[in-house]
């Protein structure tokens, strides 16, 4: 351990002391099962009014799950939205700041600094722009930090074609030249054994040992050196701790698809954050980056296991994250979640196609998990996180099942010989659930306006921008909400057949697509929609009407696909003051670094560039680095 200083506004190490788990867990699951509870005794007395037929018994089983599940986000973002407002740390119940009492600007202070690498997994992924982040990352602790040569940063490279990993060492190395005093390393692997989580895993084995600490990081990932620091200092102060995961918030969006969702993650995001920490307690979960661990105990407990028989549900477990923090939790260590420790960032794709793309693996991932609860020893919210998982998949294909159900009962005639009215002109109690669905949906999005117009109207552009943004986020989620729906019951669908998914870099840019390439993402929702509101409208007009909502969506899915995926529509609408966010408003230097660069590198795409085989190409040479490794 060597000693060192930093200076500026850092945090002082405090202990994370979680009292009252047992407690907030009692609660909160006991609120999830009571409102399920009278969920399903609202729609039983709805489908059994005159007798329970097969139909209705399906439409029952079906909603007792799906209800569950908007339950379960709601009560998180009440009980985050009461932290929030009422200045409560969500972990230690504190008043919020206690863990960050800052120093004067420029007091330095002495420190112990726990040798700590900063891993950056890479597969075929633009250099630039890779290299682009961890220079800012370099820049931001280089102000916090008087003693660099304890955070080492680590480039792990399991990139497949040759002129791209030759741009790799080629920024690698101009990188390093402009840091001389600053390791940065650069390693890639033959064989790319475990995908991302064995190219972790192989560090850990390799050179894990002369590290105290692990960052985390995803080729876009992005965070402050005050917040890396901060958290070294967290776990300085809490030896029995090892995992803490932050919040990272999705940043620099360009195309309206990307601002829609950059938007909703940081308006929404922190409040449901909040309330997660808050259940979470000592058994939180891991997102695979933007987090740090303690190396030893990660390394010696956190080996995924291979699945029994074929994938996709055997074979290698492709969302290790949720397993890693799983067997660290087992194995006594605990796994805490930091929603309030700001400067921590992602960036998410920017069409709904590559949206999709990404889901597919997830899902995929997902569904394995159910494999692992029966695991021996693992703590039961850690199962818990695995279910949770995997029923945000799931539900999707639960909800079309009983929208179609619905559609069925009110469609079919009865046992009378008659078609069932539509519930809206006959069924007050329906109505009632209706309002209570509608609501446990719909809150938690008025629970984050309500948060950001107490204390950060400003970084949102004010109040009426706010207002008018959460209604043009809103008409689009639930426009697009029967998109992704229809797309997640389909993974499913295809995993429980045998269809596996590879291993693909992310588009995490984005691009404009076409309208053909929207025709390709969107043709399944838009032949259902086209099928499913056609025969409605033939049949009942005026239920085709109460399901509007869904059909419109559906139908429409391919201009939505199309103009959400323009960035000319993101930032038009960012020029009106539409949602805005604090990364946009009052921008840190690592945002305005990592944005300059890729503002460059897209002029330089306009008149350099070209595309081959839908892979990022540049002029290749060879040369032999300087301080990397090959393995």
């Amino acid at each position: 351990m060597r000693r060192g200083a930093i200076y500026g506004s850092l945090p002082v190490p405090l202990e994370l002391n979680i009292p009252f788990t047992r407690v907030r867990r009692t609660v909160y699951f006991g609120l999830v099962g009571l409102t399920t509870l009278g969920g399903t005794l609202m729609m039983t007395a709805i489908v059994s009014a005159q007798g329970l037929t097969l139909l209705e018994c399906v439409i029952l089983a079906l909603f007792v799950p799906t209800f569950a599940c908007i339950v379960v986000p709601f009560w998180t973002s009440v009980i985050g939205f009461v932290l929030r407002v009422s200045g409560r740390d969500p972990v230690t119940l504190d008043v919020t700041g206690s863990l960050k009492r800052p120093l004067p600007r420029g007091q330095v202070r002495p420190r112990a600094i726990p040798k700590t690498a900063l891993v950056i997994p890479v597969h075929n992924e633009q250099p630039e722009l890779v290299m682009a982040r961890i220079e800012a990352m370099i820049q931001s602790l280089r102000k916090v930090t008087l003693e660099t040569d304890s955070v080492h940063v680590h480039l792990l490279s399991d990139t497949r074609i040759h002129s791209i990993a030759v741009a790799e060492v080629e920024r690698w190395m101009e990188l390093q030249s402009r840091y001389p005093d600053f390791p940065i390393h650069y390693r890639r692997r033959d064989l790319n054994e475990g995908r991302k989580a064995g190219n972790v895993s192989e560090f850990c084995e390799r050179c894990g040992y002369d590290y105290d600490l692990m960052v985390v990081l995803d080729a876009d990932s992005l965070m402050t050196g005050e917040i890396i620091l901060h958290l070294m200092d967290l776990m300085e102060a809490n030896p029995d701790v090892g995992l803490i995961q932050t919040l990272p918030l999705p940043a620099l969006q360009r195309s309206l698809f990307g601002r829609l969702v950059q938007f909703a993650g940081a308006l929404y995001g922190p409040v449901l954050a909040f309330g997660q920490a808050f259940w979470f307690g000592d058994t939180a979960n891991y997102w695979g980056h933007n987090a740090i661990v303690r190396l030893r105990p990660f390394r010696d407990h956190a080996k995924l296991p291979v699945l029994s028989g074929r994938p996709p549900m055997g074979g290698q477990v492709l969302s290790h994250d949720f397993v890693e923090a799983a067997f660290l939790r087992r194995a006594g260590w605990r796994v805490i979640f930091v929603p309030d420790a700001a400067g921590s960032w992602e960036e998410v794709p920017g069409n709904i196609g590559a949206y999709s793309r990404r889901d597919r693996r997830w899902a995929q991932g997902s569904l394995q998990h159910l494999r692992l609860l029966k695991g021996e020893r693992l703590h039961p919210l850690s199962k818990v996180h695995f279910l949770l998982g995997a029923m945000t998949y799931i539900s999707s294909l639960l909800w079309l099942l009983i929208l179609v159900a619905g559609t069925a009962y009110v469609l079919m005639p009865s046992s009378h010989g008659v078609t069932v009215a539509p519930p809206l002109l006959i069924k007050a109690p329906l109505f009632s659930l209706l309002i209570f669905t509608g609501s446990l949906l719909f809150l938690p999005k008025i629970f984050g306006l309500i948060a950001c117009l107490s204390n950060d109207r400003d970084a949102f552009g004010g109040a009426l921008r706010i207002v008018v943004s959460v209604v043009t986020e809103t008409v689009f989620s639930v426009l697009l909400a029967p998109v992704m729906m229809l797309s997640h019951a389909r993974f499913v669908v295809e995993i429980m057949l045998g269809q596996s998914v590879g291993w693909a870099a992310q588009d995490r840019e984005g691009s404009d697509l076409t309208w053909r390439e929207a025709l390709r993402t969107a043709r399944w929702p838009l032949a259902v929609g086209l099928l499913w509101g056609g025969t409605t409208l033939l049949l009942s007009p005026l239920f085709f009407l109460w399901m509007s909502p869904i059909f419109l969506g559906l139908i429409l899915s391919v201009p939505l696909v199309r103009w959400t995926s323009l960035q000319s529509f993101g930032l038009r609408s960012q020029a009106a003051g539409l949602l805005l966010v604090p990364t946009e408003t009052a921008p840190s230097d690592e945002i305005i670094f990592v944005r300059a660069a890729k503002d460059a590198l897209s002029v330089e795409h306009d008149s350099t560039e070209t595309e081959a085989n839908g892979h990022y190409v540049r002029c290749a040479y060879t040369t032999t680095p300087r301080k990397s490794y090959h393995v």
